[in-house]
């Protein structure tokens, strides 16, 4: 499973984070260990207030650890690589908590450790955790049989159009597969030697070249969003200057986006908010179908737990009644018998509760694959659209190109017509 671990200060903000309702479909604790609370958020407050007795700013190590999307991961599984993880970090006996969501019909596990040691009031070194999460990473997937993916199977072979999570949102601001945008902008580096023929390539698909005032090279989209160029192609800044130069003939970001306003007709901006009007009201209606599911599905849950929770207080009662008390239980202890039953009952209890958490798995894998096929149905729809967009990118492409220079009104109309199918 990919395993992203991070040493951090804000305890509170990242109780909510992990609490939240509206982006994760289903939330579960399942662990607070170590720590006085009974909820996330007081104990990440007791990490913090341990911390104070220390110089230690980044008191918590936060880690997720998401197994591929048809994989079945059970409760026992994710704590299993969770125990690996703290032994192979040097995080053994540390304050944790455990926290499972699940997403579009995926599941994932969080884990937070303290790592203030009370005793010796210091911080747990995590000296290269990186490195030794990609150790752990590519033997969980050995063990399962899952198949590897590139970045972990080959140190350094990552798939090129990998997205950060500000990407992701940024490209969720504006309806487009992340994705798409960094496979347009490589094969644009791919095939262009210069600037020039950079800048020339980019917008014929919609993108313009500019220079940002820290991050060197920028490239913008005909909406205006900003993209940092080496993050987009996976280079270091030198790199990119070595191809481009200094970048001193561009424009800034400021007179780029003014020449975008100029240049972008009305009847273009109509048409793509067409395009995602038309996306809204097809994704709001699958979206209210999800919704209903969530709430059955988190019902269903609930009533799971409490049903649960009553059977392991009868069957907590019913082993305690059994044990002898007064003068039996005494002749039960002296000839040792009382041992022997305190002990079934303790394996009576372990198989309750192995039963209650294999009931717990097969609701919540019966719930995931009626989850898939909406999901499914969300893929295309999103796949549909991302087509779209990227047509329309395309035909932006060449309306712009058209639109340059001289005669600018004449190949304006031309473009409207050939590409867009639109009257100004």
């Amino acid at each position: 499973m990919i395993l992203k671990g991070s040493q951090r200060r804000g305890g509170a903000n990242l109780a909510v984070h992990l609490m939240r309702t509206d982006e994760n479909e289903h939330v579960r604790v399942h662990e607070l260990r170590g720590f006085v609370a009974e909820d996330l958020r007081g104990a990440f407050k007791e990490a913090e207030a341990v911390s104070r007795g220390t110089k230690c700013r980044q008191y918590l190590f936060s880690l997720s650890l998401s197994p591929p999307e048809a994989a079945r991961v059970s409760v026992a599984d994710f704590a299993a690589a969770i125990d690996r993880i703290e032994d192979r970090l040097g995080l053994q006996g540390q304050p944790r908590a455990i926290v499972f969501h699940e997403k579009e019909g995926r599941r994932h596990a969080h884990c937070v450790w303290s790592r203030i040691d009370a005793a010796s009031m210091t911080a747990r070194p995590l000296s290269f955790f990186k490195n030794r999460l990609m150790e752990v990473s590519r033997d969980l997937y050995l063990d399962h049989g899952w198949q590897l993916p590139g970045g972990i199977a080959i140190k350094g072979d990552r798939n090129p159009t990998n997205f950060t999570l500000a990407e992701w949102q940024q490209a969720k601001r504006q309806g487009m597969d992340p994705r798409w945008t960094k496979e347009a902008v490589q094969a644009c580096w791919a095939q262009s030697d210069n600037a020039r023929a950079f800048a020339r390539s980019l917008e014929a698909r919609g993108f313009f070249l500019a220079k940002g005032d820290k991050r060197g090279f920028v490239v913008l989209d005909y909406l205006g969003e900003v993209h940092s160029l080496p993050r987009v192609l996976g280079l270091k800044t030198k790199e990119v200057r070595a191809r481009l130069g200094d970048g001193a003939g561009l424009k800034s970001v400021e007179e780029t986006k003014a020449e975008i306003g100029a240049r972008m007709r009305p009847a273009i901006r109509r048409h793509i908010e067409e395009s995602r009007e038309r996306f809204a009201r097809r994704s709001a209606t699958l979206g209210a179908v999800k919704e209903e599911m969530t709430r059955a599905h988190r019902k269903a849950r609930v009533d799971l737990d409490a049903r649960l929770e009553a059977e392991w207080l009868a069957g907590a009662r019913e082993r305690a009644a059994r044990l002898p008390k007064g003068l039996a239980g005494l002749w039960h202890r002296i000839t040792g018998k009382y041992r022997e039953m305190k002990a079934q009952a303790e394996r009576e209890a372990v198989e309750l509760r192995w039963q209650q958490d294999e009931a717990r798995q097969r609701l919540i894998d019966r719930q995931r694959a009626d989850r898939a096929g909406i999901q499914a149905e969300f893929k295309e729809l999103r796949k549909d659209q991302a087509d779209r967009l990227r047509d329309l990118r395309a035909d932006v492409g060449r309306f712009l190109k058209f639109s340059r220079g001289h005669g600018a009104e004449v190949s304006a109309q031309r473009g409207v017509e050939s590409g867009l199918g639109l009257q100004r």
